[in-house]
C-alpha cells in the first residue's frame, strides 16, 4: 500500500498529464486498490465542453480496467491552477458532484467507504474525508436491485 502522501504525489504527477486549455486548472487523481495497484488520471477539456473528463472519471476508468471498480480502496485528488508554467495553490481541491456519485458507485460495488485524500498542487497541507461524508444522499446500484 502506498503512504498517503505517496498517493497525494501521484495525483499531483497525474495532474502534469491534464489537458485544460480553457479552464487552466489541472487536476490529477490517482486510485488505490485494496491490494496496493494504482491507476491514475487527469481532466481532459474540449472545445464541446461537456465531452471533457474529470480527473476522477479518467482515472476510475482505468481503476475498473486494470483491477475493477469493486477492488477500490482509496482515492487522491490534486491540483490547481495553471500559471506562469505551473500548477500552483496549496488550497485542497475535492471531487466534483459528478464524481463523488462516481466513486460513490465504486464504494456501492465494493461495500467500502472509500476514503477520499484531497490536496493541492503543492504543500503538506490535505483533507481525509470518505465518500459517505461528501456525498450524504447518494443513490446507487442498490436502488436499482
Amino acid at each position: 500500500m502506498a503512504t498517503t502522501d505517496e498517493l497525494v504525489t501521484m495525483a499531483r504527477d497525474a495532474a502534469h498529464r491534464a489537458h485544460a486549455p480553457y479552464s487552466q486548472f489541472r487536476v490529477g487523481c490517482a486510485v488505490e486498490s485494496v491490494d496496493g495497484r494504482i491507476a491514475t488520471g487527469a481532466n481532459m477539456e474540449n472545445a464541446c465542453y461537456r465531452l471533457g473528463l474529470c480527473a476522477e472519471q479518467s482515472a476510475l476508468t482505468t481503476a475498473q480496467h486494470v483491477f475493477g471498480l469493486a477492488q477500490v480502496a482509496r482515492v487522491a485528488v490534486a491540483g490547481g491552477p495553471w500559471r506562469d508554467g505551473a500548477i500552483t495553490g496549496i488550497d485542497a481541491i475535492t471531487p466534483c458532484g459528478g464524481c463523488r456519485q462516481a466513486i460513490f458507485e465504486a464504494a456501492a460495488l465494493s461495500g467500502r467507504d472509500i476514503e477520499i485524500i484531497c490536496a493541492g498542487a503543492s504543500g503538506d497541507a490535505y483533507e481525509i474525508t470518505t465518500i459517505s461524508a461528501l456525498l450524504p444522499a447518494a443513490f446507487g446500484p442498490a436502488a436499482h436491485g
